[in-house]
């Protein structure tokens, strides 16, 4: 499969397809996922880019993120890159979306309108090791000091998100 992205308008309307490493390096807004898998302890799973990644690799990042393909619902995208990744697959509820632009050292830009995912999984994953270098359990308010002790250890889009992933956790649990 050639590498794509979804062009889309900031109200998520799409205006075609681009080769994904030609809309990095141009940072035009495409459509994106990311999706979040907590299990019953409450913990949150995460993982590090391979290190081969043209951008942002070896940062930590949530559980899985990709891009939708032509013709597949954030829903579908993200089931089949879940098993792509971590080589799992879980019920997934889209909670929220949000529009984020970052330019990394490599001259390449990330600008995506990011649709986040949420689910529930209590098995180990069967990682990609081209996609992921590693990966762990976390304890969300660790996690959220260590972000804020150590943010360059994580992507700029995980970073944004996090926060509301907690608050929509926490108003789902009251």
């Amino acid at each position: 499969m050639n590498p794509h992205v979804i062009l889309v308008d900031k109200s998520d309307h799409p205006l075609g397809i681009m080769d994904k490493l030609e809309a990095h390096e141009k940072g035009l807004l495409h459509r994106a996922f990311s999706v979040f898998v907590f299990n019953d302890q409450g913990q949150v799973m995460i993982h590090q880019r391979a290190l081969t990644k043209y951008h942002s690799p070896g940062l930590w990042t949530n559980t899985c993120c990709s891009h939708q393909q032509m013709g597949e619902t954030n829903l579908e995208a993200a089931h089949r890159r879940l098993g792509e990744e971590m080589g799992f697959d879980c019920d997934l509820e889209e909670i929220f979306e949000f529009i984020y632009r970052a330019e990394f050292s490599n001259g390449l830009i990330e600008h995506e309108y990011d649709h986040v995912l949420i689910g529930h999984y209590n098995e180990l994953p069967n990682i990609n090791p081209e996609e992921v270098n590693a990966w762990k359990w976390v304890n969300p308010r660790w996690l959220s000091k260590d972000i804020a002790a150590n943010p360059k250890q994580y992507t700029e889009w995980f970073k944004l998100s996090w926060e509301r992933v907690i608050q929509y956790q926490l108003e789902k649990a009251a």
